[in-house]
């Protein structure tokens, strides 16, 4: 259907393009709706991996061709992320309504640095929607960024610049002398990458110990600005977690809003994973974030918005443009045209040429208004603990920390291992993580939590149901003994 390109990239025959591309639909709503009787993950088979050696092609195939090389090299061996029972790291599904949004953007294909076009309005949209939804300031500046780790990294920007002076962009951070941002022990680690990026150091983020509860210690984080201002040391910012990676533990927000308001520090919430915690029936818990000076989210987690879209709020608007605004003369604002519009977002962040994130959020809210995303949280919660409740009831299983928003944490430990030492329980449930990756039946990841390592369960997928819960369990049952066949068998 190829053969008489036109000198564009355009196809030549439309028509046949078209069929092509609702096959390409058709394939991917067959994939979803069937995709829970399919491996969520496989290992690439050798020759698939080194299919990906060859090199530049020259000379077109023609789409028809290239789409069966993405059915047959990528589409089968792909992350895994779309199905019911993945549950690694931290990351949403994705939705149906989501994935036709990324599709009409990718056509649209507008620069969303700024411009007096409707792309732009909706994001502004998107950004009111979502501080509304976490009870945030609806006027707050806001800026639709790649996910949290950069929404991180532009809300610390914004209080270096703010605490520090406006001369640390004209001069950098001489004669400033050293800083401290503090954050938990369970902090992301994005946050050490962002201390290093703004040139404050790695060594400028002071980790404060955690409670039995892996949340912050607010007593402890008191007694070490303390110790920094005796030390000479400015403290500059607190980073409280809505969520923490690694147990999904909530800061008691309040807490340290009053110490940092005690103390003169910025205040930045880390939200990626609790932030619209809100929208939920335990909105209780992020209460305090309304008091954040900056606020970093992520929609492509609970929010189950398609990779990639995270969002920074920022109180101050003032402070958050002046942190990156440039403005040279051929990006200057017209009153007229297409560059006119009140906010160009090029102005409040990294990007000047920026993806239409927006548009899957928008169109989710709008599809399936808010409501339902809390619901999905409040039944992803239920999961977490209907999951717990079974470890905690099993022999053979052992939980190592609360449910926080939907994360497990638990360990294979059977009952007649009293010859395995805590080394030897490590590596059991190390190969125990890869044995349940390598079946197929689900994803899990580990974690290490005071020195043991843990089998991580975050639960943010709303695909899952109650019988991939126990469907996970009686898995953990059949391959734990191998696990411990393959730690002591080595071991021999």
């Amino acid at each position: 259907m190829d053969a008489a390109a036109p000198e564009g990239l355009d196809p030549a025959d439309w028509d046949g393009f078209r069929t092509l591309a609702h096959r390409v639909v058709d394939d991917l709503l067959d994939r979803l709706e069937h995709r829970r009787d399919e491996p969520v993950w496989q290992v690439l088979p050798d020759d698939v991996r080194g299919s990906f050696d060859g090199p530049l092609p020259r000379e077109g195939i023609g789409a028809e061709a290239a789409y069966a090389e993405v059915l047959a090299r990528v589409v089968p061996y792909s992350m895994g992320n779309d199905h019911a029972r993945f549950w690694g790291w931290y990351m949403g599904a994705g939705t149906p309504v989501g994935n036709l949004a990324d599709l009409v953007a990718s056509v649209l294909n507008p620069n969303m640095g700024g411009g007096d076009h409707a792309p732009v309005l909706v994001e502004q949209q998107v950004v009111r929607w979502c501080a509304e939804a976490v009870g945030y300031p609806t006027d707050a500046s806001g800026l639709l960024v790649s996910g949290a780790s950069e929404a991180n990294l532009i809300g610390l920007a914004v209080a270096r610049s703010a605490v520090l002076g406006p001369t640390v962009r004209s001069d950098g951070l001489a004669g400033t002398g050293r800083v401290a941002v503090y954050a938990s022990t369970e902090v992301h680690s994005c946050h050490r990458k962002s201390c290093e990026l703004l040139g404050l150091g790695e060594a400028a983020l002071r980790l404060v110990p955690v409670r039995d509860d892996y949340t912050l210690d607010v007593e402890a984080l008191a007694a070490m600005v303390a110790a920094d201002r005796a030390a000479g040391i400015r403290p500059l910012a607190v980073v409280a977690t809505a969520g923490t990676i690694n147990t999904g533990a909530v800061d008691d927000l309040d807490a340290v809003a009053d110490l940092a308001e005690r103390e003169g520090l910025w205040l930045h919430v880390d939200g990626a994973i609790g932030g619209f915690l809100g929208l939920s029936g335990r909105a209780d818990l992020v209460r305090g974030m309304a008091r954040a000076d900056s606020l970093a989210l992520d929609l492509h987690k609970w929010m189950q918005a398609p990779i990639d879209v995270g969002l920074v709020l920022v109180r101050d608007e003032a402070a958050h443009r002046a942190t990156f605004s440039v403005v040279p003369a051929y990006l200057r604002h017209a009153t007229r045209g297409l560059a006119a519009g009140d906010v160009w977002f090029n102005e409040y962040g990294i990007d000047l040429t920026r993806g239409f994130r927006a548009l899957k959020v928008w169109m989710a809210l709008l599809a399936h208004g808010a409501d339902a995303h809390g619901a999905v949280m409040d039944r992803t919660t239920a999961l977490a603990h209907r999951l717990a409740a079974l470890v905690d009831a099993h022999p053979d299983l052992e939980r190592l920390a609360p449910v926080g928003c939907d994360v497990v944490c638990l360990r294979y430990h059977p009952r007649d291992a009293d010859s395995l030492d805590e080394q030897q329980l490590d590596a059991v449930n190390r190969e125990l993580v890869l044995l349940v990756q390598e079946s197929g039946v689900a994803i899990v990841t580990e974690t290490a939590l005071r020195g043991r390592l843990a089998v991580r369960v975050a639960i943010g997928n709303h695909r899952t149901r109650s019988e991939d819960i126990d469907l996970f369990v009686d898995t953990l049952e059949r391959l734990g003994p191998r696990a411990v066949a393959a730690v002591t068998t080595d071991g021999d």
